[in-house]
């Protein structure tokens, strides 16, 4: 019995270590344009997550002067202005997916509830999204989208171009995590 239990501890690290994925080239695609005017939109490839496979535990981040943007002068609006990434430079994202069981992903994909909090801008914000999980050999793939306002994270759009940039932001992510 006493060597079945220092068996144990010396695999548990093991056991916990083969859980964990992640990867630093995710995606994460935020469009707020409006009809008739010029596309606002941007991209961040280098997009770090982290899941904790036995748990269901996933932790984001995203360095805000990551994203990328067709029009130049658009991103550095965005970054000074908007995001103000001196001040702010990180989003982060740390919740749940609920009821995950990484014995029944498959290639096709799983649709779960996901759970956490969203910190953008300083501010923090409860966030309920559907995913799609799927699994394809050692790679786990979290894709899905949510809308936020800007003004729930204190992002002031000013008048003059309010009525360019949609009063909601759709977010779009594409976490493609590899077991460490």
């Amino acid at each position: 019995m006493k060597k079945n239990i220092i068996v144990l501890f010396l695999l548990m690290p093991v056991v916990f270590y083969g859980q964990k994925f992640t990867t630093r080239t995710g995606t994460v695609k935020f469009e707020a344009t409006v009809p008739s005017f010029e596309e606002v939109a941007a991209q961040n490839k280098s997009v770090s997550a982290a899941l904790d496979a036995s748990g269901g535990e996933v932790a984001v981040l995203a360095l805000m002067k990551g994203f990328r943007f067709k029009v130049a002068l658009m991103e550095e609006h965005f970054n000074e202005s908007y995001a103000e990434t001196d001040k702010f430079p990180k989003a982060t994202f740390k919740g749940k997916i609920e009821g995950f069981d990484i014995t029944k992903l498959n290639a096709t994909g799983q649709v779960f509830t996901i759970k956490g909090d969203l910190t953008l801008h300083g501010k923090t914000k409860k966030i309920t999204d559907r995913v799609v999980v799927s699994r394809s050999g050692n790679t786990i793939t979290i894709t899905g989208s949510f809308k936020v306002k800007p003004a729930d994270f204190g992002i002031e759009i000013p008048k003059v171009v309010s009525s360019k940039i949609a009063e909601t932001v759709t977010i779009e992510y594409n976490l493609p995590l590899n077991k460490q």
